[in-house]
Order: structure tokens, then C-alpha cells, then sequence
């Protein structure tokens, strides 16, 4: 009965849900027919589908010879972190490897053996994958390449060395997301799917990857703090603690919802970039590949904002919620109305007395600039009495079986958590 209050609480969602089951998810994420690939290729996707449910999906509904590329792009990178996550590397083997890393990308039979980490088979089956990347055309070879040396640098620098400033926070976050931003809008450019300055534009694509790799950091707290990592700057933590653990001891709750607000603010500062970036597009399945992915997070971002649970356990938009942003964030005026929803669930969240009020509203009232809404989205759940009442029925009628699909979609709604 607890799926069924969930429900009636969120009738919108029931609708969603069922129109993202009977078929709506393919107007987002089509299918791509595997057996038009050749061997490498589909070895190649079988492993994008085995590392990451998520990206998969988005990645395969990118139009033409640019999804093998970002493809590509995914399993390079995604060898690279693997030997970067890898502890039982030693740092005299894994700093040379990580700076070095890209040239593998041009030797046929290099390949890592040793990994013991949970997606391995990206290093044990390199040949592969850098044999397709050698099979696509030059300029996107030179991006992903280029990409990849600078990523690798940045790994080796921050392996022993915490964050400490804010500035040093967002050199982290451009190293391990911006700089895969800057590397996707260069082959979205490349594929001349979109504009050159798309591509041109390092810096708005800067603020794509940092906009997502904070949300995640500062909703991870908690399992990070688990796990022994530590993401969030001193520079600002230091300011209500001496030790970023004790943020979750329960005397400290309040100065560490203080913290976790300030950390959000800084956050919100790339909203505006993002609400730039994406004006600028064109190409539907390259809107939706960068759309869905930040109106997730704005909405993260809003679930954890004065959140004491961000220390208790783990924070995350429901799987309905999930589903209707992704359904909705297919143009830039939904984007728009939904990027307003969310800074002003946040705004009518923000404590009189929280030492970053003033910057926390100054910073919305900025993006509340960029986004009015207009037209029908306006008022995206502002829904008749009557379909009230249909949606609480039908819900009183299926909650079993949206029980059951709810766990079908999982794999389309794993927001963020790669």
C-alpha cells in the first residue's frame, strides 16, 4: 500500500509512467537495430550496456555516425576511470598509465590484465574497442584523443591531493565531466549535427560537466563518506566543521544543512551556461542527450536543497518524476519552464537565517531571468479536477501493476547514477 500512497501523492506521474511503458520512451531513447553493426560495433555496445544502463539508452538514440562515436568516446573514458577507481594499482604503475593512456589508443594490441575492478572487461578487451575508434573518422579520432590526454593528466594530479579551495573544486570537476563536455560538443560539432561554436564554446560546455558533476558529488555525500572518499572543498566545509565526517553526527546537523545549501548555491551558478548551451542546438536526438541529463539534475539539486536526509541516507528523485522530465525536456521552452519549477521549489525552501540566502537568491532570481515560462508549459502540473479523479481511480485500479513496471523502466530512469 505504501506504491499506492506514492501514487495518489503524484498522479501525474501514473500517467507518465504508463505513456513511457506503452512506447513513449521510444520517441526519446528509439532502439537501434544491433544487427546492422559489425562484430567490433556490437561488441562494442554490449559493453556501453553492461558499464553504464543509463548512458546507453541516450547514447543509441543519437542520430548517425555520431553515436558510434560518443560511443566510443564512453568506453575510452570509461577505461580510463576504471584505472583510475583501481586501488590495487600502484601509484608508480597507475600515474605513468593515466598520463599515457591515450597513446594506448593508437597500439592494436595493447590491453590491461590486472584490473580488479567491477568493469574490467573495458581494459581485459581494449583491442576492440581501440580498433573502432581507429575506424572512425579523423577528427573525431582527434577528439577523443586529445580529450583523453588531458583527462589523464588531471586524474594523476588530484590521485593524491584533496580539494581544498573552490577554485580547485571546480579544476577537479573540469578534469573528471568538463572536459567531457568540451569533448562531446566538439564531436557534436565535428558530425556537423550542430553549429561550430557548439563545439567552439569551451567554455558553456565547461559548465555542462560541472553543473552535473556537482549535483553528484553533493548528493554522494553520504556514500562517499562511506567508501572513504572525499569531494566536497575544504573551503567551504572548513567554515562549519573540523572534519567533513562530522557533518553527520546528529549535533551537527544544522551547520551541515548550512554547508550542503552553500554547496548547492555555488551549483546553480552554471545554470545559466546551461540554459545557453542548450538554446543553441539544433539536432532533436543531440537536445535530448544534453536536455535529459540536466533537468534531472536541477531537480536532484532541488530534493536535496535544506535536506537534512542528504546525511542520513541517500536522496533521489522518484522513478515518476524521473520518467516525466524525460518525456518533457524534448524542446527549450519545456527545459525552460522545468529549470523554473526547480529554482523556485528551492527559493520557497530557503531558511531566512542560512548564511548563503542572499547569494542562493540572487543566483535564481538570474536564472528566473532566463527561463520564464510561457505558453502551455507554464503551468506544467496544473491538472483539471477531473483528471485528478481518473488518475486516483486508475490508480486505485493498477497499482500492482505499476508496481511491476516501475521496475521495467528502471533501466530508463537510472538518473545520474553513472
Amino acid at each position: 500500500m505504501e506504491l499506492l500512497r506514492k501514487w495518489l501523492g503524484h498522479p501525474e506521474d501514473i500517467y507518465h509512467l504508463l505513456r513511457f511503458k506503452m512506447g513513449g520512451y521510444r520517441a526519446v531513447m528509439p532502439r537501434m537495430d544491433p544487427d546492422s553493426l559489425g562484430l567490433g560495433l556490437r561488441t562494442c555496445y554490449r559493453y556501453l550496456n553492461q558499464t553504464s544502463r543509463s548512458f546507453a539508452a541516450v547514447i543509441q538514440a543519437l542520430d548517425g555516425e555520431l553515436r558510434h562515436a560518443v560511443c566510443i568516446f564512453y568506453l575510452v573514458l570509461r577505461a580510463l576511470d576504471t584505472i583510475e577507481d583501481d586501488m590495487t594499482i600502484s601509484l608508480d604503475v597507475k600515474v605513468p598509465m593515466l598520463i599515457e593512456f591515450h597513446s594506448y589508443l593508437y597500439q592494436p594490441e595493447w590491453k590491461y590484465m590486472e584490473s580488479k575492478e567491477k568493469h574490467r572487461q573495458v581494459l581485459e578487451d581494449f583491442p576492440t574497442i581501440s580498433m573502432e575508434f581507429r575506424n572512425l573518422a579523423k577528427v573525431y579520432q582527434d577528439v577523443i584523443s586529445d580529450i583523453c590526454h588531458k583527462m589523464g593528466v588531471g586524474m594523476a594530479e588530484f590521485l593524491e591531493k584533496k580539494v581544498d579551495s573552490q577554485s580547485e573544486w571546480d579544476r577537479y570537476c573540469h578534469y573528471v565531466a568538463g572536459l567531457v563536455g568540451i569533448g562531446l560538443s566538439r564531436l557534436f560539432s565535428a558530425s556537423e549535427l550542430e553549429d561550430p561554436i557548439v563545439g567552439q564554446d569551451t567554455e558553456l560546455a565547461n559548465s555542462m560537466g560541472l553543473f552535473l558533476q556537482k549535483t553528484n558529488i553533493i548528493r554522494d555525500y553520504l556514500e562517499d563518506q562511506l567508501e572513504g572518499r572525499e569531494f566536497w572543498p575544504r573551503e567551504v566545509w572548513s567554515r562549519y566543521t573540523k572534519k567533513l565526517s562530522d557533518l553527520t553526527k546528529p549535533e551537527n546537523i544544522d551547520m551541515a544543512v548550512q554547508c550542503l545549501n552553500e554547496l548547492i548555491t555555488n551549483a546553480l551558478r552554471h545554470v545559466p551556461d546551461v540554459l545557453t548551451y542548450l538554446s543553441r542546438l539544433k539536432n532533436q536526438s543531440v537536445f535530448n542527450f544534453c536536455a535529459i541529463p540536466q533537468v534531472m539534475a536541477i531537480a536532484t539539486l532541488a530534493a536535496c536543497y535544506n535536506n537534512k536526509q542528504v546525511f542520513r541516507g541517500v536522496v533521489k528523485i522518484r522513478k515518476g518524476q524521473a520518467v516525466t522530465l524525460m518525456m518533457d525536456a524534448t524542446n527549450m521552452q519545456s527545459v525552460k519552464a522545468i529549470m523554473y519549477q526547480y529554482v523556485e521549489e528551492i527559493y520557497q525552501k530557503i531558511p531566512s537565517t542560512d548564511p548563503s540566502s542572499n547569494k542562493t537568491q540572487q543566483i535564481i532570481a538570474s536564472i528566473r531571468a532566463m527561463s520564464l515560462p510561457s505558453g502551455p508549459m507554464a503551468s506544467r502540473h496544473h491538472y483539471s479536477p477531473i483528471y485528478l479523479s481518473c488518475a486516483m481511480l486508475l490508480a486505485a485500479l493498477s497499482w500492482q501493476y505499476l508496481s511491476t513496471i516501475s521496475k521495467a523502466t528502471e533501466e530508463y530512469v537510472q538518473a545520474g547514477e553513472n
